[in-house]
């Protein structure tokens, strides 16, 4: 039996480790909260620091092979383990160019990638020189996560929000669809493509709301769409799940935004709307498997449960049952014991032929099911 290694514990290890149950594996996960989402779940909790590189490298040591599911962790630990035969997913390579948006924009450039615009600037000072190149989006090198680490700057009375450490200034983009397309690669390079999915995000908090899956194109587009996302993950040359987001303009070019090099929150859906979900697929990755059946079963609509403005402590959830009594309705809670203004508490996959009746219950979940203290 394999043995494989989740590095962080969030609510992506713990779909991934509910995934696992179905596999011949052997499971460990190195958090440093031992009341994390996935703790209960793995076969080995090993409570840790993922930045750390003695901690990750004596983690991964006696394993197979390790993934993450967050990109902020010890590259230089991965790279190590990969040269003593351990095999990462993706490889250490891929995590050093993404984990960094400034490299991550580098990279699309350096491969032909169409991708907005973008100039580095390394503090406000060098900033302040750039300012006709707003309007523009400033996004911290290294650390930004789930909308944080992100300002949009329109005009010079937002600099005042801008990052001084190293950023990408990137032109904004006149956007009619913001659209995620996931890919899996194995080793022998064979890749499977779900369909794409359509993303809503909460304009204050900058994390998705909701998404739609497929999304609506124009079979032109989808063709342009699939084409730039085989490119991005292609190039990297290492097997994995590539959740790989893009700007669609409303003159039908397509643009790269970013790259999650991991199981994605827009693959949420993929539970219980295509027959390998994306969690699945990753197992099939790691243990050799051949790669799943990514069609969709039926359309579906995802919606992410973010805790409610105002609320912090330990979570309730109103209108769970009413949730619960409607039809098609999936309802996923990640175990968070404490909610606060914004968090992911959990998300619900609803599916149905009819995308108005997806339209509809996608609206009454958003109002019904609350995450309060």
């Amino acid at each position: 039996m394999q043995k494989i290694g989740i590095l962080g514990g969030g609510q992506l290890g713990r779909m991934l480790l509910q995934a696992a149950a179905n596999y011949p594996v052997e499971t460990f996960v190195l958090e440093n909260d031992p009341e994390c989402p996935a703790a209960h779940l793995c076969h080995h909790f090993v409570c840790g620091d993922i930045k750390d590189f003695d901690t990750v490298y004596h983690f991964g040591k006696g394993l197979n092979a390790l993934t993450i599911e967050i990109e902020n962790v010890n590259t230089n630990a991965l790279e190590k383990l990969e040269n003593e035969g351990i095999k990462i997913f993706p490889g250490s390579h891929v995590l050093k160019t993404i984990k960094n948006k400034i490299l991550q924009k580098q990279y699309y450039k350096q491969n032909e990638i169409p991708t907005a615009e973008f100039i580095v600037t390394e503090n406000l000072e060098e900033l302040d020189s750039r300012k006709n190149f707003l309007p523009a989006v400033h996004k911290l090198g290294e650390g930004g996560y789930d909308g944080r680490g992100v300002q949009i700057l329109n005009n010079l009375d937002d600099l005042e929000k801008a990052f001084d450490k190293p950023a990408v200034l990137e032109k904004l983009i006149n956007i009619h669809k913001e659209i995620a397309q996931t890919i899996a690669i194995n080793e022998k390079g064979e890749t499977a493509l779900y369909p794409p999915v359509e993303m809503l995000f909460d304009p204050v908090l900058n994390i998705l709301d909701y998404q739609f899956c497929p999304a609506e194109l124009d079979k032109r587009i989808l063709w342009k769409v699939e084409a730039i996302a085989l490119a991005v993950a292609r190039n990297f040359k290492s097997p994995g799940i590539f959740a790989v987001e893009m700007f669609i303009h409303k003159d039908g070019d397509v643009f790269v935004n970013e790259t999650a090099p991991r199981v994605h929150n827009s693959g949420h859906h993929s539970i219980e709307g295509n027959y390998s979900s994306q969690f699945d697929m990753l197992w099939r990755i790691m243990l050799g498997y051949p790669l799943g059946n990514t069609n969709i079963i039926l359309p579906s609509i995802m919606i992410n449960i973010l805790g409610a403005e105002g609320h912090t402590g330990d979570v309730k959830y109103d209108g769970l049952d009413e949730i619960l009594k409607m039809e098609n309705a999936f309802v996923h809670l990640y175990g968070k014991k404490q909610t606060k203004p914004g968090r992911k508490m959990g998300h619900v996959t609803l599916i149905s032929r009819e995308k108005q009746d997806l339209l509809y219950k996608s609206n009454k979940v958003k109002r019904t099911l609350i995450a309060r203290s």
